[in-house]
């Protein structure tokens, strides 16, 4: 540029003064501004006052949340507690002295799995009934000792008494081994087989005693005692068989009501009046 005309612009701007610019927000824009910080504050304000809230009444302390509390000894639960997803736990017990309660629509259930998440026991309790799937089931006194297990082989009932309480008494579709048979003081015995005969074994005797009461077998079609070792004894202050056929009398006017007690080959019982001798001879027509 030259001399002159640099000279000329530099007297040009000393008359005219410094120029001013202006840098920053102005005019509308300063006042949405201002208006989103206020709106920012007020928001900040309510969401600090609605945790507060929260936190009151949710019951948030130190200790734990509401009936939550967190102790050296695990979780602490205080009153009715619902669980919404499966619960994990060592253990759960209930405070000292109170019971604990598993309450449920529908139904309650307790799996037992390994370590490969298997289930090997479970109990389901619903409201039809209640479930045990397990290899082996097993009810024991404080003690230890065995009152009853079930297995796939067998089902052992270990206390001293096994009492049947209902009606109809107890049905065994197939046999029943036990050393004793015996009913409640003042109760009578019934052995009953309605439809099919009933069969007593044992290898060194059967006793059947009657000592305070009357004995009474029934059945339909037979009964059958036998022993194939030792002796069947029949033990009681009398010995009635009141249906058993008669033979016919020797003499046509006699009235003797003194009998005597036959035995036919195939193990038929008749009477046959007595006599002098035997009379069994006479009447053999009974056994055919």
């Amino acid at each position: 540029m030259p001399q002159e005309q640099y000279a000329h612009r530099s007297a040009m701007q000393t008359s005219e003064g410094p120029q001013v610019y202006k840098v920053g927000i102005y005019g509308w824009r300063k006042r949405c501004l201002y208006f989103f910080v206020l709106l920012l504050m007020i928001l900040i304000l309510v969401n600090l006052a609605m945790t507060i809230w929260i936190l009151k009444v949710m019951n948030f302390t130190i200790d734990g949340m509401g009936n939550l509390r967190i102790t050296e000894k695990g979780l602490k639960l205080e009153g009715d507690s619902e669980f919404l997803k499966p619960l994990y736990a060592k253990e759960i017990r209930s405070r000292p002295g109170n019971p604990l309660y598993f309450q449920s629509a529908r139904n309650v259930t307790v799996n037992i799995l390994n370590e490969k998440t298997k289930v090997l026991t479970r109990l389901v309790t619903g409201p039809q009934a209640v479930e045990a799937h397990s290899q082996k089931f097993e009810v024991k006194t404080l003690s230890g000792k065995l009152l009853f297990s079930a297995d796939d082989n067998e089902v052992v009932v270990g206390a001293e008494r096994l009492r049947v309480l209902g009606a109809e008494g107890t049905v065994f579709p197939k046999s029943i081994e036990t050393p004793n048979v015996r009913a409640d003081p003042f109760k009578e015995l019934r052995l009953e087989s309605p439809t099919r005969a009933l069969v007593m074994e044992a290898p060194k005797g059967i006793e059947i005693n009657a000592e305070a009461g009357s004995l009474k077998a029934t059945c339909r079609t037979e009964l059958r005692l036998e022993s194939k070792d030792g002796e069947i004894t029949l033990n009681s202050a009398k010995i009635k068989l009141p249906n058993l056929p008669q033979g016919s009398s020797s003499s046509a006017g006699s009235r003797q009501k003194i009998y005597e007690l036959c035995v036919c080959p195939n193990g038929r019982l008749f009477l046959s009046q007595a006599g002098g001798s035997s009379t069994c001879q006479i009447n053999t027509s009974v056994c055919l």
